[in-house]
């Protein structure tokens, strides 16, 4: 794969933004108020577990976990799937910043790449997302969850981010199948779920706990939702 210039990666987060919040990460500016995300995987991401649960009104920690990390994981799936289709470069996720105050991620610089195969492509965003940053966050978590969910709630937000990518760009739809089919059969992520439409209609075969908060109920890719 070849090195993508500054320029390029920041005009395809720029058009994509557009796509929604998860897809418009920060970029650069004034390091006050950003920490590496990277200190919060070692701590437990304990602030946001915490204040995810006391959000949702849960006292049931591993439930503000699962939504947590859900969450954290759709911030990074979406922009690097999102220029990937849209302008074929992806943004080096590797040093990552998150907002002292909140779950908003931020980009000190912009690197990436742009072209290789399509395994390359897939190997490059399964190591950069699920090794270098959804494991290390797992790992440190102070709450008791099964693997199985984690892994779980990765896929779907996978899915989700290239359904919203589909949903911008209908024109985009079959690369993106391809690109989200071929992620979910790669490492960890296999059998996690199954694509369903090829607008990227998603099942997955574990669930995000998010029916257990007051209010809740079953996602609509929920294996416990009736089919």
């Amino acid at each position: 794969m070849e090195s993508a210039s500054p320029e390029s990666i920041r005009t395809a987060l720029g058009e994509i933004a557009a796509f929604g919040s998860f897809f418009a990460p920060h970029i650069g500016g004034d390091p006050a108020g950003w920490h590496d995300v990277k200190s919060d995987y070692e701590k437990g991401f304990t602030d946001l577990v915490k204040s995810t649960a006391a959000r949702y009104g849960t006292s049931e920690i591993r439930i503000g976990a699962s939504i947590a990390q859900l969450s954290h994981a759709a911030r990074l799936w979406s922009p690097v799937v999102g220029t990937l289709l849209t302008h074929g470069v992806i943004p080096d996720l590797a040093r990552l910043d998150r907002a002292d105050e909140d779950s908003r991620i931020r980009l000190p610089a912009l690197n990436g790449w742009s072209g290789g195969t399509e395994s390359q492509v897939t190997r490059l965003l399964y190591d950069m997302v699920v090794c270098g940053h959804l494991e290390s966050l797992a790992q440190g978590l102070r709450v008791k969850i099964a693997p199985g969910l984690l892994y779980g709630n990765a896929a779907s937000a996978l899915a989700e981010a290239g359904r919203t990518v589909v949903a911008n760009r209908p024109d985009l739809a079959e690369p993106a199948l391809r690109l989200v089919t071929r992620l979910l059969a790669h490492g960890k992520l296999t059998g996690k779920g199954v694509i369903t439409s090829p607008r990227l209609e998603f099942r997955r075969t574990t669930c995000c706990l998010y029916y257990r908060v007051p209010d809740g109920s079953k996602c609509g890719d929920c294996a416990l939702a009736e089919k």
